[in-house]
């Protein structure tokens, strides 16, 4: 090979090296500017008003969204839950009863706003029943809020937080791992 080869293959080795460091600087400095873009935030400013208006960390409204729906505001479950926030129409009613919406139908959940203000007012809810512990907030929203009462029944819980391998529930156990991860994720990216 000769010297003039041997340059241009090391030249073209150089442009390589700095590309890749800089493509590196540039992902660290805009770390989270990536993670955003692969985890937004849609409907911020409803998530924050209600989050406002019922005392609930925005974060773990976005959490709960993310979970049930991943933000699709059109999502039915199996069971029958629909919206973003994965509301049953019995929920829903009543939780529209709570707050005042004299006309309410199922398809109103269906309503991004309509159904981040109902959940919203939900978590808030189970937050003042179970003491404002995210664990069982989380377990009664999904699993129902007899069933973790049942479950609490006779026990002593010394830190909520950290029974989540005691929830008897698989699925609600998994969820509210799930949730807590999104949780700490939005937390995060969008203080």
């Amino acid at each position: 090979m000769s010297a003039v080869s041997r340059k241009r293959i090391n030249k073209k080795k150089m442009q390589r090296r700095i590309l890749l460091i800089f493509l590196l600087l540039l992902a660290i400095l805009n770390f989270d500017s990536i993670v955003r873009f692969f985890n937004p935030l849609p409907y911020h400013d409803t998530i924050t008003f209600y989050g406002k208006v019922y005392n609930v960390d925005p974060a773990l409204i976005a959490a709960v969204i993310k979970a049930e729906s991943n933000f699709n505001s059109k999502a039915v479950s199996v069971r029958g839950a629909r919206g973003l926030m994965q509301i049953m129409p019995e929920t829903g009613l009543w939780a529209a009863s709570q707050t005042g919406e004299s006309a309410f139908d199922s398809e109103f959940l269906f309503d991004p706003e309509t159904n981040i203000k109902l959940g919203t007012w939900y978590l808030s809810d189970l937050g003042k029943e179970f003491d404002g512990s995210t664990v069982l907030i989380l377990a009664a929203y999904n699993g129902g809020r007899g069933n973790v009462k049942d479950w609490l029944a006779g026990k002593t819980l010394i830190n909520p937080e950290a029974s989540i391998s005691q929830i008897p529930f698989p699925e609600t156990r998994h969820y509210v791992k799930k949730v807590l991860l999104y949780y700490r994720l939005y937390s995060y990216l969008y203080k």
